[in-house]
């Protein structure tokens, strides 16, 4: 994949793109292996079901970014004359409000299973004649499964920043605090081994807590990035350094006087509109285009560049 709609990518953002695509497909594959395994130990443990549940919710990111991929190549038309680079601000909020939805769910469960005291049970199995607790069991799955989220979580969050993909960056996100599930599991399994029933539950409502806690940042980030807040940074953390990179490009022009932006996040690919104060009344087509491809050339990310000459900045043009 070369492109992104009229958008080419340099040859780094297509590797790191084929690689993050590999990654995806591994993950699915990876994921649902684990799914099939836990549903064999399940049991009675509220914090294992808890456990396996994520494991589905985690394959909503993976498929997002995939199928997002299927539009956002395609060029603007007359009916998308921006390209359909929303679709994977669309997908992030898909993922989002279905971690938000079915953690809350959960969450009630949880709660509720604690208010009525209720005293899961995990049984035994036999294996080669002897009598094995299964608990053992689900400790020795959530162990080994946790390790391929360590691996495949650190890859994906190095190339999120160079594709400025939120999708890939949340999946990765939550692909590194996946331990932390892992160990609330187990911490809910033992609980029951010693009779601290308890226990169990709020291990449940602990990594249920963490799936709410997901489903309400991405689907706050996606609708942020949808209703055009200013282009912020792949992990929301601050406005993109960009901005004010444009501005003082815009400001070493000899015939701008001053010069302020409103820029959003398209998805992956920015919309610029830049506003400048001209030194004097005359102004060339010439110049204004020179410095419009001046701007397209300082990042890919550069997908439509307008500037536009004012009297003075409108009050939302910002310069950082």
């Amino acid at each position: 994949m070369k492109s992104l709609g009229r958008t080419d990518l340099p040859a780094r953002q297509q590797a790191a793109l084929r690689s993050a695509i590999r990654w995806e497909w591994f993950t699915i594959g990876y994921t649902t292996c684990t799914i099939a395994i836990i549903a064999f130990v399940v049991g009675g443990s509220q914090a294992m079901k808890t456990a396996w549940i994520e494991d589905m919710l985690s394959l909503i990111p993976q498929i997002a970014f995939l199928t997002a991929l299927l539009f956002i190549r395609r060029h603007p038309s007359a009916s998308f004359p921006f390209g359909l680079h929303r679709v994977m601000g669309v997908g992030h909020l898909v993922a989002g409000v279905a971690l938000l939805a079915v953690g809350g769910n959960l969450a009630v469960q949880s709660i509720a299973g604690l208010v009525r005291a209720e005293h899961p049970a995990i049984g035994t199995v036999r294996v080669f004649g002897q009598t094995v607790w299964l608990g053992w069991f689900m400790i020795a799955v959530m162990s080994v499964i946790v390790i391929g989220p360590f691996f495949y979580g650190n890859a994906k969050a190095r190339l999120a920043p160079l594709l400025h993909n939120k999708v890939l960056y949340a999946d990765a996100d939550m692909a590194r605090a996946d331990w932390t599930t892992t160990v609330a599991s187990i911490v809910g399994v033992l609980g029951i081994g010693v009779g601290w029933w308890w226990l169990d539950g709020a291990a449940a409502l602990f990594i249920s807590a963490g799936i709410v806690w997901d489903g309400y940042r991405n689907t706050r980030a996606a609708v942020r990035d949808l209703i055009d807040q200013r282009a912020q940074t792949v992990d929301d953390a601050q406005p993109h350094p960009l901005i004010a990179q444009i501005v003082r490009e815009l400001e070493r022009q000899p015939w701008v006087r001053e010069a302020g932006l409103r820029m959003r996040d398209m998805g992956q690919v920015f919309h610029v509109e830049a506003f400048v104060v001209p030194e004097h009344d005359r102004l060339s087509t010439a110049k204004i285009d020179a410095a419009r491809g001046a701007i397209t050339e300082m990042d890919w990310k550069m997908q439509d560049v307008s500037i536009i000459p004012v009297a003075s900045l409108p009050p939302e043009a910002v310069r950082s």
